[in-house]
């Protein structure tokens, strides 16, 4: 398959983080009053964000990056695979199954879910595991939110999610490692999935999220790696033990469970005490800083693993 190009804008051409809030709000307010006969409620709810509680110090990513920089196996191994390959994919029409140890268990319309969800914004500083970062302006909702409404069994421990199985549209999964098995499936503890930093995005930069992005649903856990951040998901079920996890099934000594960003621990084929940022010094990241533990929300997470020996659990 032949790849495409595409053009990559000037620092200059990037307009200011000031500017595009502003813009946002403007259009977000013309939105409410206007476009709900014309786009639906759920695209106008998406876009009435209201900053979240958590906001990243750093300049946001640009755009351009973020959405042609992508680890996203279903449509290739590349970085440019996501958005080369992704335009065959539908989001729409699409469901979400909550189902497990819960007592209300429910299959939501992906449309009367955003509908439902506060649709809030945040600035996540989004990690991958080969030790490049993002700063990403995500708009999602809290996964608690949702999994309060299913009303957990208290037998539940764990949260396992699932995302979509389409070889015919996502050439990854026809064509991709031979040692990744599909669907992708990743897990949380339940106290990390109630954590209110854990986010299920529904967009990025105020825009529906593009399906090199993991439309039209994701999950972003801002202090672990990036392969904790599944993508299309199509069911989440609270189990009670511990569930499979896609890449510790692949290979459980590179790969643990908990994925918790630790720079003191190195994978075993790099180095994990420092980042590359994506979009400082060109396209492919010139600059690199120090990787700070639990990606630098330690104050809000720490606590969550005070017993564990996190060399040994990772």
């Amino acid at each position: 398959m032949a790849r495409w190009s595409y053009p990559r804008p000037l620092s200059s051409e990037i307009t200011p983080r000031s500017a595009w809030l502003s813009r946002r709000r403007f259009v977000a307010a013309v939105t409410s009053a206007t476009v709900g006969g014309l786009a639906g409620h759920a695209q106008a709810d998406a876009l009435r964000t209201r900053p979240g509680p958590f906001q990243a110090k750093e300049t946001p990513t640009s755009l351009a990056d973020v959405t042609h920089y992508n680890n996203f196996y279903e449509f290739g191994m590349d970085k440019s695979d996501p958005s080369t390959y992704s335009a065959a994919f539908r989001p729409r029409p699409w469901t979400v199954t909550v189902d497990g140890l819960v007592s209300r268990p429910r299959v939501w319309d992906i449309d009367d879910l955003m509908a439902a969800m506060p649709i809030e914004e945040r600035l996540y500083r989004m990690r991958c595991v080969e030790a490049w970062s993002m700063v990403i302006p995500w708009d999602g909702f809290p996964l608690a939110t949702l999994l309060r409404q299913a009303e957990p069994l208290g037998n539940a421990r764990y949260v396992a999610f699932e995302s979509v199985l389409r070889p015919e549209q996502m050439p990854g999964q026809r064509t991709g490692l031979d040692s990744l098995q599909w669907p992708y499936v990743e897990g949380l503890r339940l106290d990390e999935a109630m954590h209110p930093l854990t986010l299920l995005a529904v967009g990025l930069y105020g825009q529906t999220l593009p399906t090199q992005n993991g439309a039209p649903i994701r999950l972003v856990v801002p202090w672990k790696y990036g392969f904790k951040g599944i993508k299309s998901i199509v069911r989440i079920r609270l189990v009670e033990k511990m569930p499979p996890t896609t890449w510790n099934r692949m290979n459980a000594a590179e790969y643990g469970f908990f994925a918790n960003v630790n720079p003191d621990v190195d994978h075993p084929r790099w180095s994990q005490a420092s980042e590359r940022i994506i979009g400082a010094g060109g396209f492919f990241g010139g600059g690199r800083k120090k990787t700070l533990m639990f990606n630098g929300y330690g104050e809000q997470v720490a606590g969550l693993y005070d017993n564990m020996n996190l060399r040994t659990s990772y």
